[in-house]
């Protein structure tokens, strides 16, 4: 799977270069990546990181809408926005009860490997790309834990592509965190409305 893994790690920075520029086409390359990983996190028994990968391509259907819809409205591109502190609370408790449970029920009726682990970064994967496609700038914050955890994941799984993607999304994090926080800045927008 060494051949397929590189190619997805390959997709995964080309869609992290794209997302930082806030370029529409990363959903794209990404929807791609994505259906590669599915395979390959299955095959190393990764499955909540597997289903990740399915979530992760739905994903990349709404981003592409979600972006393209706030170019249409407003004739540019989606303002890059924050949201409130007591949603982050909501959402960090939510993960936390899902990662409790879908590792407990992996635990005990599959033979996943490093169930609790494997649900950390899968749940919160998915609230911080929720966040990426609204275009809200603490995405960056929650990927750089996410990334983190993950390299260690992958590196136990043996995933060395993988792993050595997720080095370089640490280091990338940072360059994406500064070029939304600029683009927030220059358009002057603070907190985000209630989202629907």
């Amino acid at each position: 799977m060494s051949g397929w893994e590189l190619l997805g790690a390959i997709l995964g920075i080309a869609y992290l270069v794209l997302a930082i520029r806030q370029n529409i086409w990363c959903w794209v390359v990404a929807a791609v990546g994505e259906i590669i990983f599915m395979f390959v996190m299955f095959d190393a028994q990764l499955y909540m990181e597997s289903m990740l990968r399915v979530f992760y391509l739905l994903m990349a259907i709404y981003g592409w809408f979600s972006w393209r819809s706030g170019q249409v409205q407003a004739g540019r591109q989606r303002a890059v926005t924050t949201l409130p502190l007591s949603k982050h609370c909501v959402a960090i408790l939510a993960v936390a009860g899902l990662v409790l449970a879908s590792g407990s029920l992996l635990s005990v009726y599959s033979d996943a490997a490093l169930p609790y682990w494997d649900s950390f970064t899968t749940w919160s994967a998915m609230f911080a790309t929720w966040l990426v496609a609204r275009k809200i700038i603490e995405n960056w914050y929650y990927w750089f834990v996410i990334d983190a955890v993950s390299v260690w994941l992958y590196l136990e799984r043996g995933l060395v592509f993988v792993a050595m993607l997720y080095l370089i999304y640490l280091v990338m994090i940072v360059y994406g965190f500064r070029a939304w926080k600029r683009s927030m800045q220059d358009s002057h927008i603070e907190v985000t409305p209630e989202l629907h």
